[in-house]
């Protein structure tokens, strides 16, 4: 139809244009959990110098500091699976911090609606919006807006964000944002939002970052939908800050109870939205920078660290002469052998510095802090597959695609032996689509034992580098992996995971709340593909 090819044409332009993937300058998602680290440090200085330097009431001696989050007087229910449901526990179920029906509605509108004249800003149909409302609580991994209308499917994404427990921008930070597009000089407020931005919980950035490429693209056709930057944070400003809903306690801060206001809003309010709505219109024009790294982000640490940086090889120092590739090769295969060996201890072993961990149902999930510079915990889970050991061994070792959802490719790159191999996959997230989600690569060195009277069956990786293989998106570091196959039956297999894996681009915190509930959902994926509905659902 000509509108679907006005918009495609149209987006491929902004595609070119402005949503180059990977991006063009260093950002955040390259980043290792160590330099993230160091980044929220620098942030956390930076703001609170702007901030000291640009409030009024700093001659007063008033100092800021990030705010404590509110207490909450009562556990809120999550009373549906999408609505209301706050992103932390979206991203623990699907590993994406907007639920996978709203990136949906997100593809829908950026495919087929960018040349609707009011889109965001005119109304839709009350009852079609209540409708698909339900039509995403009931079915939300089935849902499909093809053939509904733009404005109804905008309205209802507005409803979502709006329905969220907390701001996007996060209750600790939201006035702090409010702040800095009230009182900062225009030169200063880039910088002080990517250092806010910095601060903000690894899954409220990652949605917010979604989300504002997302705008970027709706107004890079104002010439059709007549939606600028202005245009649009005026319709969603309230519901992405929560304007209006929070009332402020003596101390000042915000209560979570809704105000009820009278006569006239008094000057705050009214400052209020003018600082959200200029503040939401800069961050959708400056989308793409706000999320490369910042200019107080030492030169020296631009370049992201590579998994040798990451890796152990303090432990086997090289000689003094520098170490040709074959030698190189040698030497990694060692530290993979006596790194898989630790890892057979470990997977069933009852040290007690495995503390047990609330996950999900039918997998057993527990994960040891370790003494050493890696932040990262080592996380175990494991679970019971209705599958002879070696036919589990062959699907994790052949069959990736029938139990990765996200996977978009995977190859041997070489063969060394007859159990060992470097293996490269990469896996695309939902959000790839918009622009916001570059591709995570994977390059492995794996081995494996397929023969019963040799020991346990098991497939141990770590991360490798390559020359000849270029990165493809961002490359995740492998500290160790181990999946440890042992009968528990002749047609029942017990499979543990042992796992200590930095994706880039995420706090410390993330990995603690985030990546056991995410191996567990692996090990039940994998568990799942052996059943013949599941296997009818991935042909």
């Amino acid at each position: 139809p000509p509108r679907r090819s006005r918009v495609s044409r149209r987006l491929r332009w902004s595609s070119e244009q402005n949503l180059p993937s990977p991006p063009p300058s260093p950002g955040l998602e390259s980043q290792s959990v160590s330099q993230v680290l160091l980044l929220q440090k620098l942030s956390l200085l930076k703001l609170t110098a702007l901030m000291d330097k640009f409030s009024p009431s700093s001659k007063q001696g008033w100092s800021w500091s990030v705010p404590k989050t509110p207490r909450k007087t009562k556990e809120s229910g999550v009373k549906g699976q999408v609505f209301g449901v706050p992103l932390l526990i979206s991203v623990q179920q699907t590993g994406e911090p907007l639920p996978p029906c709203i990136l949906r509605a997100l593809v829908y509108l950026r495919t087929e609606c960018l040349d609707q004249v009011g889109l965001f800003r005119k109304s839709g149909v009350k009852s079609r919006i209540q409708y698909l409302r339900e039509m995403v609580e009931s079915d939300p991994a089935g849902v499909s807006f093809e053939g509904q209308s733009a404005f109804d499917v905008a309205d209802m994404v507005k409803q979502y964000f709006r329905d969220l427990p907390e701001p996007i921008f996060s209750s600790k930070l939201c006035e702090t944002f409010l702040h800095i597009y009230t009182y900062f000089p225009k030169d200063q407020q880039l910088v002080a939002s990517q250092a806010a931005i910095l601060l903000l919980p690894d899954e409220n950035r990652e949605a917010l970052r979604t989300l504002l490429l997302f705008l970027r693209d709706v107004v890079s056709c104002v010439d059709e939908n007549q939606m600028t930057p202005t245009n649009i944070a005026v319709c969603l400003a309230p519901s992405l800050f929560h304007l209006n809903t929070l009332k402020r306690d003596t101390n000042a801060a915000r209560s979570g109870h809704r105000k009820y206001s009278l006569g006239r809003p008094d000057q705050r309010d009214l400052s209020e939205n003018f600082a959200a709505t200029q503040g939401l219109a800069s961050m959708i024009s400056e989308a793409r920078r706000l999320f490369q790294l910042p200019e107080f982000w030492p030169s020296r640490c631009l370049a992201a660290s590579g998994p040798t940086q990451d890796s152990h090889s303090e432990e086997l120092p090289g000689p003094a002469a520098q170490p040709s590739q074959d030698e190189e090769e040698e030497e990694e295969r060692i530290r993979l052998q006596l790194n898989t060996q630790q890892l057979l201890k470990e997977a069933q072993e009852k040290d007690p510095d495995w503390e047990n961990h609330l996950g999900l149902e039918h997998v057993d999930l527990s994960f040891k802090k370790v003494r050493d510079s890696c932040l990262l915990w080592t996380w175990r889970g494991s679970v019971e597959v209705d599958a002879p050991q070696h036919e589990l061994l062959h699907r994790l070792l052949r069959e990736h695609h029938l139990w990765e959802e996200n996977l978009h490719q995977a190859a041997v790159i070489q063969t060394l032996s007859k159990d060992m191999e470097v293996y490269r996959y990469l896996l695309r997230g939902r959000g790839h689509s918009l622009g916001s989600q570059p591709l995570q690569e994977h390059l492995l060195l794996r081995t494996w034992q397929s023969d019963p009277s040799s020991g346990p069956l098991f497939l141990s990786s770590v991360s490798t580098e390559r020359p000849a293989v270029q990165v493809e998106g961002v490359r995740s570091h492998v500290h160790s992996c181990l999946y440890l196959l042992e009968p528990t039956g002749t047609i029942k297999t017990r499979l543990t995971h042992v796992c200590r894996t930095d994706t880039r681009g995420r706090s410390q915190e993330w990995y603690s709340r985030v990546g056991g509930r995410l191996l567990a959902s692996s090990l039940l994926s994998i568990r799942d593909s052996f059943s013949s509905d599941y296997r009818e659902t991935k042909i």
